[in-house]
């Protein structure tokens, strides 16, 4: 299993339960958590990362929901096989850009900032 790593910042407008998801879903979709890669349990994460139970349960459920995760007691918490779809992609997409934008206006940006930033962003970010 290859080394989860999840930082959650308590003092940003993104709710703590959809930042552990964000990057798990990352860490998968980027290849860095593969196909049988068990997830720690759910105390274990909440314990890690100072947050309530409930929280990561919330995190885990999503991702199950979006088909990256199986859950079995007793076997905890897998990688999926690759079954994403493009509408599951659009979908974390969405999810992405709400959380940017959130933020974004939450520091006063304006749309030119806001685009400004993510053509910076896709100039300099490895393909």
């Amino acid at each position: 299993m290859n080394q989860l790593t999840v930082n959650v910042d308590t003092s940003s407008a993104i709710p703590a339960y959809e930042q552990v998801r964000a990057q798990v879903a990352d860490l998968i979709l980027g290849g860095h958590l593969g196909e049988g890669d068990r997830l720690p349990p759910v105390r274990q994460l909440a314990a890690d990362l100072g947050l309530a139970i409930s929280t990561v349960a919330r995190a885990y459920q999503e991702l199950e929901s979006a088909g990256m995760v199986t859950s079995r007691r007793g076997a905890g918490t897998r990688v999926a096989p690759p079954t994403h779809t493009r509408p599951a992609i659009d979908d974390e997409l969405a999810r992405a850009a709400l959380a940017y934008v959130t933020t974004a206006r939450r520091l006063g940006a304006g749309d030119e900032q806001l685009l400004a930033a993510i053509r910076l962003t896709l100039t300099a970010a490895p393909r």
